[in-house]
C-alpha cells in the first residue's frame, strides 16, 4: 500500500491516541508522544500539513514495529 501524501501532523497525532499514545510536551512545531506500556515508546510528530512522505512512512515503520502491527494496518486507520 502506498504512503498517503496528504496527511497532516494533526492527523497522525490522532492516530496514535486511539492506539495509546499520550501526548506529553510540545516544542515549537513538534509534539512529543508516549506509550507508557513497557517497554515505553517515544515519537516525535511534526505538526505539518502535510507532512513529507519520508517522515510519515519513517513514523508509521516505528510504531508499528513497537506495536508489533504492519504498517499497511495503520495506513487504513488513518
Amino acid at each position: 500500500m502506498k504512503v498517503p501524501r496528504d496527511v497532516s501532523g494533526e492527523e497522525l497525532k490522532r492516530l496514535f491516541r486511539r492506539l495509546g499514545y499520550v501526548e506529553v510536551r510540545q516544542d515549537g512545531s513538534h509534539v512529543r508522544m508516549t506509550h507508557f506500556d513497557e517497554p515505553q515508546h517515544h515519537v516525535t510528530v511534526p505538526m505539518h500539513k502535510p507532512l513529507r512522505v519520508g517522515t510519515l512512512a519513517a513514523l508509521l515503520k516505528d510504531v508499528a514495529l513497537h506495536r508489533a502491527v504492519l504498517v499497511e494496518t495503520l495506513l487504513e486507520d488513518l
